[in-house]
């Protein structure tokens, strides 16, 4: 049964047509129920304002909050703040932290947004306003679900955000897998970022994660893994580098959930960058991912 964390909310009606799809989670939904696995969809509660504000700078919160995001922070980020925006932003933190709560569950569950990895402590920026994966953290360890998190970030972005935000905790790893030369030109040190150069491919990025991720699993020992799979490291997307194939793709997201599966360390995943003109094969990408990282898991627990 693969658990699905999704809102209404999520989905913005924008007449705009810029690189931010801000159509893709409806899309990815629709694929999703298109492929006929059994799914049980659950709604988040929008992120409460005093986790918000344990991350992030509180006048920042109330900006986002009240609709009055400074016009330099709303370029930063990529698009203006308005109150649809403010309330997908406030919805997607929940909707990962709930993800989260569910994984602790089932052993999977998706959060079918977020994965908002560039927002910093006192503003949004790259299509990110709250940091959705920072403040799940803090707060599931906060209200002791968990001692120790991974926040496994396979966007082709550097996780920028989070590693500022989570600086110097021992008990929240940050391991980034990213395009090297790829936004941002400023780079946060991760606890282990692993960069790569342009048009890597299949193999040599299965390579690096084999290379990377294993290790950690062990010397870490995280009791959950919150998943940034962007897929905007396949080879058509308009913002990626690394030229992965829709089998390289797939090869990554088995790998994680069968590391994380041969542990027993529950997992949920958020969705990350995926950009492009056809919004369709974009979604199809994002629940295809889902769809591996759920299937993998099952078949190593046999009913």
């Amino acid at each position: 049964m693969l658990h699905v964390v999704h809102h209404p909310g999520y989905v913005v009606d924008t007449e705009a047509t810029g690189t931010f799809p801000h159509d893709k989670y409806a899309l990815v939904m629709r694929m999703l129920s298109q492929s006929g696995v059994a799914m049980t969809i659950h709604a988040p509660d929008i992120m409460p304002r005093e986790w918000l504000e344990a991350v992030h700078d509180p006048v920042y919160v109330d900006e986002v909050i009240a609709c009055m995001v400074p016009a330099a922070k709303q370029r930063r980020i990529g698009f203006p703040i308005d109150e649809r925006i403010s309330r997908r932003s406030q919805l997607s933190p929940g909707g990962t932290w709930l993800a989260a709560k569910l994984a602790l569950q089932h052993g999977y569950a998706a959060n079918a947004a977020g994965g908002s990895h560039h927002a910093l402590a006192d503003t949004g920026a790259g299509y990110c306003v709250f940091n959705d994966l920072a403040v799940a953290a803090n707060r599931l360890i906060e209200e002791g679900d968990v001692s120790r998190i991974l926040i496994l970030d396979l966007d082709v972005h550097q996780g920028d955000g989070t590693a500022a935000l989570t600086a110097g905790r021992g008990d929240i790893f940050t391991l980034s897998i990213h395009a090297e030369k790829n936004f941002p030109s400023r780079k946060v040190r991760s606890s282990l970022d692993v960069g790569l150069p342009d048009a890597t491919g299949d193999a040599g990025y299965l390579d690096a994660l084999a290379g990377s991720l294993p290790n950690v699993l062990d010397r870490f020992a995280p009791e959950l893994i919150l998943l940034q799979a962007g897929v905007d490291v396949h080879a058509d997307d308009k913002l990626g580098r690394l030229s992965l194939t829709d089998e390289g793709l797939a090869g990554r997201d088995r790998f994680v959930a069968l590391e994380a599966e041969r542990r027993g360390i529950p997992m949920a995943s958020t969705l990350g960058g995926g950009y492009g003109a056809d919004r369709e094969a974009v979604a199809l990408r994002h629940a295809s991912t889902i769809l591996t990282l759920s299937a993998t898991i099952d078949a190593s627990n046999p009913a």
